[in-house]
């Protein structure tokens, strides 16, 4: 196993984040960890989650609803 903590290399946390839009999954159903998420923000939010969300969607109403009830980054 390789020692993290004797690698030089910088880790860039932005270079893994994508655009929901180009997501090869993002029509797919949201995952069950998007969902029991959501529907966590939306309560706090006193929002509803509708029904039929895809994946990509789905990240997108989290980021929605983070910036709304000022959880997350």
């Amino acid at each position: 196993m390789a020692d993290r903590a004797n690698d030089n290399r910088t880790v860039n946390p932005d270079a893994a984040v994508k655009d929901p839009d180009d997501w090869v999954t993002g029509d797919e159903p949201p995952t069950a960890a998007q969902e029991s998420y959501l529907h966590t923000l939306a309560q706090e939010a006193g929002e509803t989650v509708p029904d039929g969300l895809t994946k990509a969607e789905a990240s997108r109403r989290i980021d929605e609803l983070q910036a709304e009830t000022g959880r997350g980054r």
